[in-house]
């Protein structure tokens, strides 16, 4: 299997117990890495994928809810949830891996560990954020749209 198909299936599975359980995103990475076996590379792309996620889950959320409006973010399956995540992640911040290959590794990981309907919903929401024309941009933060109070 290749290197940073198996460090995005680390990344889900870390991405889905840090949603599932009380645990410390330091805590699940190491655990990954230990039983990944991953390469330098792919080991270092799992932790840009956890750790961008972690750190983006907001505003990732918002891309969401934007191009999946009729889905509250916390009705969508954990599964459906984190292959997005880390899918707009791929498409929005690590411009190193082309669009399509993001869009259909997303796929393919929700028909390898979601339901039966997760690859169509995935591949519907992403096709519309990227239907939206232009690169996909994550929205401000809080802080950085909020005017700072003296």
């Amino acid at each position: 299997m290749h290197t940073r198909r198996q460090a995005r299936i680390s990344a889900l599975q870390a991405l889905y117990e840090l949603d599932t359980t009380n645990h410390t995103a330091a805590d699940v990475i190491a655990h990954r890495v230990e039983d990944s076996q991953l390469p330098p590379e792919g080991e270092a792309f799992l932790r840009q994928l956890v750790s961008g996620v972690v750190v983006q889950r907001d505003r990732l959320d918002a891309l969401i809810q934007q191009y999946a409006p009729a889905w509250p973010v916390a009705q969508i399956a954990v599964i459906d949830r984190n292959v997005l995540r880390i899918a707009l992640l791929e498409l929005s911040s690590l411009r190193d891996t082309p669009p399509k290959v993001a869009i259909n590794e997303a796929v393919d990981l929700a028909k390898l560990f979601g339901s039966d309907s997760s690859s169509r919903f995935v591949n519907g929401v992403l096709g519309t954020a990227m239907s939206a024309g232009g690169a996909i941009e994550l929205p401000p933060t809080a802080a950085a749209v909020s005017p700072a109070k003296d």
